[in-house]
């Protein structure tokens, strides 16, 4: 049986519909950032989504080829997860969509490292004749965040966000969203296959003890 990061690890990827509080520990990604409407069809965002899963597959597969990895075990591919902001703005303007940044990306298992990621990104640029450039090995601690699922379209975030803000609030920390800690959401459903109003999106803020 292939090892599934959202059953191993229901507390990072399978909160409940209420805001908790959890401490993330430091994680390596598959990442791509840029910026631009994730929705615009042909936009940056949409590219950047191919770009990873052509890395994530050229890995999970690295068993069928004669290159292989230390400590290499079958698994599923993580979900695809993207860090968030705007530039002067304090979280996220739904209205303003045209000027979100972005980091896109997807976990990696620890047996990956950067060497690893390298030959990647070389065997995925031979193979499929493409530019891989844009894509990083990314190690990041998240730290301390108040997170919740998040059922419905994108656009209705804002009511599961107030959730998680009044929750942080209560229990003595503050929303921490700053230049290098952000808005941070985990997508569990395939907005292509899936009615919007049940998608479900794990959404997940820093946060920090009030002083």
């Amino acid at each position: 049986m292939a090892f599934d990061y959202k059953k191993e690890y229901k507390e990072f990827y399978m909160p409940k519909n209420k805001p908790s509080i959890i401490e993330i520990p430091k994680m390596n990604y598959i990442a791509v950032r840029g910026k631009g409407n994730p929705n615009e069809e042909n936009g940056e965002y949409k590219k950047t989504i191919g770009l990873l899963y052509a890395i994530a597959f050229t890995i999970k597969m690295s068993y069928k080829t004669e290159h292989k990895i230390d400590g290499y075990f079958e698994y599923v591919v993580p979900p695809l997860e993207g860090f968030w902001w705007q530039d002067g703005i304090k979280g996220i303007d739904y209205n303003r969509k045209d000027e979100m940044q972005f980091i896109s990306m997807i976990r990696l298992p620890d047996f990956v490292t950067k060497k690893e990621f390298e030959w990647a990104i070389s065997e995925a640029t031979n193979k499929k004749k493409e530019d891989f450039s844009k894509v990083e090995f990314l190690s990041y601690d998240e730290g301390i965040c108040v997170q919740c699922m998040h059922i419905g379209s994108y656009d209705s975030e804002p009511n599961t966000i107030k959730m998680m803000e009044d929750y942080a609030e209560q229990n003595g920390y503050e929303i921490d969203i700053s230049a290098d800690r952000f808005h941070h959401e985990i997508y569990l459903s395939d907005p292509r296959r899936c009615d919007e109003s049940r998608l479900k999106t794990v959404i997940r803020h820093p946060i920090r003890k009030k002083e």
